[in-house]
């Protein structure tokens, strides 16, 4: 068994695994351009498809998802409560976004909240999914179909788990997530956000 660890080397662990960019990594490793000086200047997923097509990106997703899970699971394992552990998905949430060994100049955030939203409470990461890809089927923008998915997360988390204090946790990452969507939000509104292919 792993040792009980105190929550607050917990949330480091957790911000230390959110700082690893899967997506700058991936990119070096496959001789891709840096993601943060191509395309939309991202290390995310929809960058790495633009810049390495489907394979990096896919990895990308894969491994963001991936580390947003890790913490959540160890929070599991160790037996921390669902609030507690919100703030392990907050936390895993901000070092993607705010990854100290890159400068804090991170990515969006959607995958590893996602991984770590599946880790928390699949069932509201599966109602996050699919709302995301319903919307993406109708109106073929990924950004919007991501806000749209987020918006209704908080939704979803305390129609499933009926924790108020997890929930008010979980709303502020999504509100985060808007913050992040920044400049996709004012393409929308001007309406000059590429469509899906």
């Amino acid at each position: 068994m792993l040792p009980e660890l105190p929550f607050a080397i917990l949330l480091l662990i957790s911000y230390l695994i959110g700082s690893i960019s899967t997506a700058i990594i991936i990119c070096k490793m496959l001789n891709l351009p840096d993601p943060r000086t191509q395309g939309s200047n991202n290390p995310g997923a929809t960058n790495v498809l633009r810049i390495g097509g489907k394979k990096a990106a896919a990895i990308t997703l894969i491994g963001d998802g991936l580390k947003g899970a890790i913490p959540v699971l160890i929070a599991h394992y160790l037996a921390f409560n669902m609030f507690n552990i919100t703030w392990v998905v907050l936390v895993v949430f901000l070092g993607h976004v705010y990854p100290i060994l890159f400068g804090l100049k991170g990515g969006k955030g959607v995958a590893t909240f996602l991984g770590a939203l599946l880790a928390l409470s699949y069932l509201t990461g599966f109602g996050f999914i699919i709302t995301w890809v319903f919307v993406a089927k109708v109106l073929k923008i990924s950004s919007l179909s991501a806000l749209i998915a987020t918006a209704l997360t908080p939704i979803y988390f305390y129609l499933i788990t009926n924790n108020l204090a997890s929930t008010y946790v979980i709303t502020l990452i999504c509100l985060w997530i808007f913050y992040t969507h920044q400049s996709n939000i004012k393409r929308l509104l001007n309406k000059q956000e590429n469509k899906i292919n």
